[in-house]
């Protein structure tokens, strides 16, 4: 059905916290350090960082818009980035809410790949039409998700005023 949606509660949020936790053990998957991709993937990596016992923790913010509707071809990474000689030979977990075009991913990955040791990938959901496969998945879906932090919508439109 085109108006399916899959609909993620504070709740399950947290067992998807501790579900994809749990996959990276049991996977023998030890990180130096969990990297959120900004916005979507910021509590899920605090989630993981606590969950596996990870202290350092970094995020980096990728943009896919430069309009109202207007979407990059590619997703560019915003500074401040991580050093790269800060990440040299970690095992960094990278975190984010969703695989949808993979896109968004694959760029960070690509940053990491000539720095760090070992790069995996975490996300809450993965869709069919991704070009990157995560190594840790909670639940793979083709609908669209409401997310907790943003299903209410922003209290301020920063492009015009208040926005509730």
């Amino acid at each position: 059905m085109a108006d399916e949606r899959e609909v993620l509660t504070w709740e399950l949020f947290g067992t998807s916290v501790r579900d994809l936790a749990q996959q990276v053990v049991d996977d023998g998957f030890e990180p130096d350090l969990v990297l959120s991709i900004a916005r979507g993937g910021l509590g899920l990596g605090m989630g993981l960082g606590y969950a596996l016992d990870v202290k350092n923790l970094s995020a980096v913010n990728v943009e896919f818009y430069t309009g109202v509707d207007e979407r990059l071809d590619v997703p560019i990474m915003l500074p401040p980035t991580p050093d790269a000689v800060d990440l040299s030979g970690l095992k960094v977990l990278i975190a984010d809410d969703v695989a949808d075009t993979g896109k968004t991913l694959e760029i960070v990955r690509d940053f990491c790949a000539d720095h760090v040791a070992e790069a995996r990938m975490a996300v809450i959901y993965e869709k069919p039409s991704t070009v990157l496969r995560a190594d840790y998945v909670w639940r793979r879906t083709e609908s669209w998700i409401d997310f907790p932090w943003s299903a209410a919508g922003p209290l301020v439109d920063r492009r015009g005023g208040r926005a509730h």
